[in-house]
């Protein structure tokens, strides 16, 4: 197959049925707000399947986004160019006849497996010398502020101007799902409104301290709210700080009729906020999730900028410290002064309270 041929398939030509590969960042929220492009393209193409390649961790979320065929399931090394790997997974690509590939990260190796596979088109921003790896090149990324601008406009036709919104992300969890989900965790009985608790994030700096979560936690129990704890195997030991639980040997032993759930796969976590009424989280890729989902969500920012890194989707309340501060936003994983004031300044007492009002909003009338 020729790389060049059909290249102008983003920029067209009628009647192309070739399916559509979107190469996303393989974070969990920015995964999610590439759904965004997948409308963008739906609505140019609509005779074109879209995939999304997928690592593992983020291929739960592709089964839940209307529009997308499947994900294609690679999980790349990170720190390294994995040559055989890419080989491996070019070899995959090419078997599924793509006509265009969008690769939304500006490094080399992200559009190294779409050429290896002879993608006829390779859209990109131009970045790290890629100028033989991509065919579709793009520049002014670094003029766009928002990473959904970024990504989504690789969507539209060279030199095209962005519009005044981009469609928010949507996630269509199936209520049999749910149920089903509910009954396989032996919580099929809980009959009161739950609030979703999210409490990890990436760094250490973009985490609410668990003693806040464990007080907003009493707090929401003494109101006879259920209160479920979300995360991967990463947030066990958190959550069990959050809840007061202790591990004796293989036994958890706990004190707080709030359920732990952290340590299954981002599918759980998917289920379970799709099960809530409200969710509360740091900045963090089960917020976007969440939000996606249509679940009112308490989003907690602290070192980073909610302008720049909140979801698309409207949230219940944007929560900040009050307090200004010269050194926020920093964007860094530890906070280099380390007071960590950006998030400790922030009380479990307001976090509540826009909790209470998310309630209150989705309480069924009378």
């Amino acid at each position: 197959m020729s790389f060049h041929s059909g290249a102008r398939a983003l920029n067209g030509v009628a009647a192309d049925r070739r399916p559509i590969l979107i190469v996303p960042y393989m974070w969990i929220g920015d995964f999610v707000r590439c759904h965004s492009v997948v409308q963008v393209l739906r609505n140019r193409f609509p005779d074109r399947p879209i995939d999304m390649l997928a690592t593992t961790l983020c291929t739960p979320l592709a089964d839940y986004m209307p529009g997308v065929r499947k994900a294609v399931v690679a999980d790349l090394p990170r720190r390294r160019l994995g040559l055989a790997e890419n080989v491996k997974l070019a070899a995959r690509l090419e078997a599924e006849h793509y006509g265009s590939a969008l690769v939304m990260s500006r490094k080399w190796k992200a559009a190294l497996a779409p050429f290896l596979a002879g993608i006829p088109e390779r859209t990109g921003f131009v970045g790290e010398a890629r100028f033989v790896l991509l065919n579709d090149r793009r520049y002014g990324e670094r003029a766009l502020p928002r990473m959904v601008d970024q990504c989504a406009a690789l969507a539209l036709p060279p030199g095209a101007a962005l519009p005044a919104s981009w469609p928010p992300p949507v996630l269509a969890v199936p209520p049999a799902d749910i149920a089903a989900w509910k009954e396989r965790r032996g919580l099929a009985g809980e009959r009161r409104p739950i609030v979703a608790l999210a409490p990890g994030a990436v760094g250490p700096s973009k985490r609410w301290p668990a003693e806040y979560y464990a007080d907003l936690t009493r707090r929401l129990l003494a109101e006879g709210l259920a209160v479920w704890v979300l995360g991967g195997p990463g947030e066990k030991a958190l959550a069990q700080e959050i809840l007061g639980q202790e591990i004796l040997g293989q036994e958890i032993i706990a004190d707080t009729p709030a359920r732990d759930l952290t340590g299954f796969d981002l599918r759980d976590a998917i289920l379970a906020l799709a099960a809530a009424a409200v969710a509360v989280s740091n900045d963090s890729g089960l917020l976007h999730v969440a939000a996606a989902l249509g679940t009112p969500s308490i989003g907690i920012f602290g070192p980073t900028s909610p302008q720049l890194w909140a979801p698309l989707n409207p949230l219940a309340a944007v929560i900040e410290t009050k307090i200004a501060l010269p050194c926020r936003p920093c964007h860094k994983p530890e906070c280099r002064l380390g007071h960590h004031r950006c998030m400790r300044d922030i009380p479990a007492s307001d976090v509540f309270a826009a909790t209470q009002r998310a309630l209150a909003a989705v309480a069924p009338a009378g």
